[in-house]
């Protein structure tokens, strides 16, 4: 039977996880995530379009990069005040630690 995701309070929220923990999952990512993460880093916050263009990845491989990601919690997304059809990805570790 189908049930809904819920979160249950005593699983950690992506604020409250440690950047260790956090670090230990990267490593599990794909190389394709790997590199978002990095031209992220260089760049500062970019949309998935330009995000596709700096890596030569295809805008589904970055799309897939971007959602793993997010799961983690090493990146955030927000809606793009410019253009509401796009959202804008925006690094939220510091990958110096």
């Amino acid at each position: 039977m189908w049930k809904p995701y819920a979160m249950s309070a005593t699983e950690p929220r992506s604020g409250d996880r440690s950047t260790a923990v956090i670090r230990a999952e990267l490593r599990e990512l794909p190389p394709s995530a790997k590199l978002v993460l990095k031209v992220l880093e260089y760049n500062g916050t970019m949309t998935q379009g330009q995000i596709a263009e700096e890596t030569l990845l295809p805008t589904r491989t970055v799309r897939y990069a971007l959602n793993r990601l997010e799961d983690v919690g090493a990146i955030r997304s927000r809606f793009s005040f410019s253009d509401a059809r796009k959202r804008l990805y925006t690094l939220e570790i510091d990958p110096q630690e």
